[in-house]
């Protein structure tokens, strides 16, 4: 018996030696700091949304470092072009070179983009020598028309930077413009016929290169251009025919038709 509480007495002295250790180290705890190791794994070098802030705040401060010192920020443009004209109004206008000309500035943003606004100026004549619906007893003769056209466009250069050289001087870019179409119409053969103006609304989508002859201070550029517009004249009956057999004349059902047009610029640019 007293064997067997001896070994009891044993055991028991064992297992608090045991404890010990446990309860020292739960005293000696802080509650307030017992998570500091798991939050010291948890943390990857501070807040990740301001890192991302400061990251991206100093790269675009040094892309606007890059273009005050590389970039263009205005330019002065002249040029001079045609325009022709599709449909009934390309089959009715006479294919001289009649040119084109061309004034604008253009404003940069950044490298890639930029916001053009000015005008393009050109002339047509048509020749009617038949009576038609607008002019009964006396052909129309010459027809002069001067076109107007100030327009806003919008710019989008090409990111050639893993691109050859020959494309990279070139400075491609894409455009969309915005444009109002001033129509001017004169008959100086046919005095019973009075003047004739109007305008409307069109939009233009094209592309442009634009060649350095001095590095940020003088291209030369070319420009392409399509034309949708609303001319005032589009649907008119006037000079359409009378007497629909006779098909030895040339008359015209309407003057619809798109436009397009091709410049030649130089440009001043600071």
């Amino acid at each position: 018996m007293n064997k067997s509480l001896s070994i009891l007495f044993i055991s028991l002295a064992l297992f608090c030696s045991c404890l010990i250790p446990f309860e020292k180290s739960f005293a000696q705890a802080n509650p307030a700091t017992m998570f500091d190791d798991v939050e010291d794994d948890l943390n990857v070098g501070g807040d990740i949304f301001n890192n991302f802030n400061e990251d991206l705040e100093a790269s675009q401060v040094v892309e606007d470092e890059r273009f005050y010192r590389y970039g263009r920020f205005f330019s002065f443009n002249v040029g001079i072009g045609m325009t022709r004209f599709e449909g009934n109004r390309g089959r009715a206008y006479r294919q001289n070179f009649d040119p084109s000309f061309n004034i604008s500035v253009n404003y940069f943003f950044d490298f890639l983009s930029s916001f053009s606004l000015g005008f393009q100026y050109s002339r047509h004549a048509m020749f009617v020598d038949t009576v038609t619906a607008g002019s009964r007893t006396d052909p129309f003769g010459t027809v002069e028309v001067t076109m107007l056209r100030p327009f806003f466009a919008f710019r989008y250069y090409m990111d050639t930077t893993h691109y050859g050289n020959a494309i990279t001087y070139s400075n491609p870019y894409a455009l969309l413009r915005l444009e109002y179409w001033y129509q001017s119409v004169k008959f100086p053969e046919n005095a019973n016929q009075e003047d004739d103006s109007g305008g409307g609304i069109g939009v233009g989508l094209g592309f442009g290169l634009e060649f350095p002859v001095v590095i940020k201070e003088s291209y030369v550029g070319v420009e392409f251009l399509w034309h949708n517009a609303a001319f005032f004249d589009k649907y008119t009956k006037d000079y359409s025919a009378i007497n629909t057999s006779d098909t030895s004349v040339a008359t015209y059902e309407d003057l619809t038709g798109n436009a397009y047009s091709i410049f030649v610029t130089y440009n001043i640019t600071w």
